[in-house]
């Protein structure tokens, strides 16, 4: 299942879909608040933004986003910049929310000439934590299961925002020679209705739940993956120390096969992370979830800011090592590159795509407002290749593992080049 780019039409519906919900959720005096202060960005400052970079300025002196993007891009990517640095969260995480995401994803199949989702899904609720199960034939074992966590800085975001991204993902993986891929989207609980540990305790548990379902009590055919925050509580629940008993436990049966990053936010609170031209995130916003989620710790703690560590990188590694994509553009650029020259330095085995154009979270950005085909999915792809270059291909067949190198060739840069 792979949909056509996002168009005028659809963002026309997403509208339809979030403004019951803003009424809804969001108390009428902050609505207002927002309101008076979007409409002068909306009608002044980004018109002005455009004509003034797009159209008065010399093409070497644009940002690099900018002087590779559509208009469309463009809008999309300026609104979101300023809603993330002015917009509170509380009213951001109603964008991202089920009850706008998850309509929104079936006007989408609806549009493309699907009546039924043609993949299964459903929503799996256990104690200790919730997720959003997606699997080709429900019926039959799994191959390999992607772990996901989703971004939005802690406070924003859900599993029903992804679903278009992973099911794409899915079908990626079913093209490449897998038999029956699935996907685990933890729902984690949002800042601030709950703050550190409960974020990765949750983790753990629904991490538990797939090796323990689906992995025989061995999660070699588990990845873990997640973009932004996501990541970050993916490298949390790898770091977190233990006895000594259950390190020996987790690197024998637990730790999985491989680890797929997206963008992650490794450093909560550094002068490492830099407001760009090009990316949306904000330092200072990201500061403040960052302090919301953790306190002080995000400060100080190795396991909360896993760039800050500088052990331990290889004695929790998946056997398969870490693979990282992300963007030159983004706040985070410079911390990621830091936490690969600490996982390095240790021993670990890493491997990064770096776009030099990206912004943050770019692979799933490029899906939803890439152009052609070829760049909606080229994210999709290279993380398709670092599991079909991994062990967790054994199942597929060498011709067919063959012919997906040769479809989707990959520039990956080793992090010590």
């Amino acid at each position: 299942m792979i949909l056509g780019p996002v168009q005028g039409v659809d963002c026309v519906v997403y509208v339809f879909f979030l403004i019951p919900q803003l009424l809804w959720q969001i108390d009428f005096s902050l609505l207002l608040l927002v309101l008076i202060k979007v409409i002068p960005f909306l009608v002044f400052r980004l018109p002005h933004q455009l004509l003034k970079e797009r159209y008065f300025t010399r093409k070497q002196s644009q940002s690099p986003f900018t002087r590779n993007a559509s208009i469309f891009q463009d809008v999309v990517v300026r609104c979101v910049r300023y809603a993330f640095a002015n917009i509170p969260a509380r009213v951001g995480r109603v964008f991202f929310c089920k009850w706008v995401s998850y309509p929104f994803f079936r006007f989408r199949l609806l549009r493309h000439g699907y009546l039924r989702c043609p993949m299964y899904y459903k929503e799996i609720i256990q104690p200790g934590f919730r997720g959003l199960w997606i699997v080709d034939n429900p019926d039959t074992e799994p191959d390999i299961i992607i772990y996901y966590c989703h971004g939005g800085g802690f406070s924003m975001g859900s599993s029903h925002f992804y679903m278009e991204f992973l099911m794409t993902w899915v079908t990626r993986l079913k093209e490449s020679g897998f038999q029956n891929p699935a996907v685990f989207a933890l729902e984690y609980t949002l800042v601030p209705d709950a703050q550190w540990p409960t974020q990765l305790n949750e983790t753990r548990a629904g991490y538990t739940f797939l090796h323990e379902t689906f992995g025989n009590g061995s999660a070699a055919k588990i990845c873990v993956s997640g973009d932004s925050a996501g990541a970050t509580l993916i490298l949390s629940m790898l770091l977190q120390p233990g006895t000594v008993e259950q390190n020996q436990r987790a690197q024998r049966w637990h730790r999985p096969g491989l680890a797929i990053l997206l963008s992650p936010w490794t450093h909560l609170v550094s002068d490492l992370n830099q407001n760009t031209p090009s990316d949306y995130l904000n330092k200072d916003s990201l500061e403040l979830y960052a302090k919301q989620y953790a306190g002080d710790a995000a400060l100080t703690d190795g396991v909360v800011s896993p760039g800050m560590s500088t052990t331990r990188w290889k004695q929790v590694s998946p056997p398969n090592g870490y693979r990282i994509v992300y963007g030159a553009e983004e706040v985070f650029s410079p911390g990621i590159q830091e936490t690969i020259q600490r996982m390095e330095n240790n021993g670990a085995m890493v491997k990064a795509h770096r776009r030099e154009t990206g912004i943050h979270a770019w692979p799933v950005v490029n899906l939803f407002l890439g152009n052609t085909r070829e760049d909606r999915l080229q994210g999709l792809d290279i993380m398709t290749e670092f599991i079909m270059s991994s062990s967790l291909a054994s199942s597929v067949s060498a011709d067919t593992r063959t012919r997906s190198c040769l479809a989707t060739p990959l520039h990956v840069r080793m992090p010590s080049d």
